[in-house]
C-alpha cells in the first residue's frame, strides 16, 4: 500500500456522526459517534500516520471544509 493510500480522513456526516475513510474510498472504514472517537479509530487503522480531520466549527485558524492533521 502506497503512502497516498494510507491517508485517513475524518469527516462529519449529515447524520451528525463521523466517518473514517481512506482517500478516494466509496465507503467509510468506520463510523463513530464523536470526532474524538473517529480520530482514535483512524489512528488504530493507520498506526504512525496522523489522520486529516475536517474542521466542524469556525475558529481563528480555520472554518468548516478545511482540513487539519490530528
Amino acid at each position: 500500500m502506497t503512502m497516498k493510500n494510507k491517508k485517513m480522513f475524518v469527516e462529519k456526516r449529515d447524520e451528525g456522526d463521523f466517518a473514517v475513510r481512506r482517500a478516494n474510498s466509496e465507503r467509510a472504514s468506520a463510523v463513530e459517534p464523536t470526532q474524538g472517537k473517529a480520530i482514535e479509530r483512524a489512528k488504530e487503522l493507520t498506526p504512525g500516520i496522523a489522520p486529516h480531520v475536517e474542521r466542524v466549527r469556525h475558529t481563528s485558524e480555520g472554518a468548516p471544509d478545511k482540513w487539519r492533521k490530528s
